[in-house]
């Protein structure tokens, strides 16, 4: 597709280079970071909340309360990194196998492998003429990224870091729990609980619109989606701490 916007003078109808707008894998890339971000904050914003809830049902010392909310969430970011750390490299494992075998197959039978680009480009519906020259070109300037794009759905200059995701995913799920966190340690003892509910709903709510409007989806279902999940978790988990608290386990 470069040969074609080359042979239009890289141009648009209003006089602009193309290159100057942004590159739409890099952008859904970011979009796909910004919602996992968002997400692990929507993650630990209930699961640290129930668990101060959960807590507090039992107890009202507020130490008490905020070392089992700190210790939830030290634990919940350490498990998501490590989860997203596992995922990442295996992914990262996978694409680097496919390509070293790629690399392998270019090196060894070239001609099989420009024939194999131009049927896909056949195949995504250019004439045989433009899609053996949009294939030639491509390979000429790199064969390997050109095959990786169209085959295998990678852009080996862009694959993505095992330890920026574990990070990425440590940092937002700390964020989501510093907010009940917060709550239940700054509100007295009476007003704890409702205060904590209430935060945490309107914390649910943003990052519900939030993931909704980057997926492209109505943000009413999902805000009340988020909502009502993190309410039923906190009202289960308070309902147990209080048992367990009146029975005195």
């Amino acid at each position: 597709m470069s040969a074609v916007a080359t042979e239009t003078g890289q141009q648009g109808e209003s006089g602009e280079d193309v290159h100057d707008e942004p590159h739409r894998q890099g952008l859904s890339q970011r979009l796909n970071w910004l919602r996992a971000g968002v997400l692990g904050a929507n993650d630990g914003i209930v699961s640290t909340a129930s668990i101060v809830v959960g807590v507090a049902g039992a107890t009202s010392n507020a130490g008490t309360i905020l070392t089992a909310g700190i210790a939830g969430l030290f634990a919940g970011a350490m498990s998501m990194a490590v989860g997203e750390y596992v995922s990442v490299s295996t992914q990262r494992d996978t694409e680097r196998a496919a390509l070293d075998l790629e690399r392998r197959e270019l090196a060894e039978m070239p001609e099989e492998e420009l024939e194999e680009l131009i049927q896909m480009y056949e195949e995504k519906g250019l004439s045989r003429e433009l899609a053996e020259r949009v294939a030639v070109e491509l390979t000429e300037k790199d064969a390997l990224a050109a095959h990786a794009e169209v085959e295998l759905g990678i852009d080996p200059d862009e694959l993505t870091s095992p330890w920026h995701a574990a990070l990425a995913s440590f940092l937002a799920f700390t964020v989501g729990a510093v907010l009940p966190l917060l709550a239940v340690w700054l509100v007295p003892s009476p007003a704890r609980i409702p205060v904590t509910f209430a935060a945490v709903a309107v914390a649910l709510a943003v990052t519900g619109s939030t993931s909704a409007r980057l997926g492209g989806a109505p943000r009413g279902g999902a805000v009340w989606r988020n909502v009502l999940g993190g309410a039923i978790a906190m009202a289960v988990t308070y309902g147990i701490g209080n048992l367990v608290g009146t029975v005195g386990l």
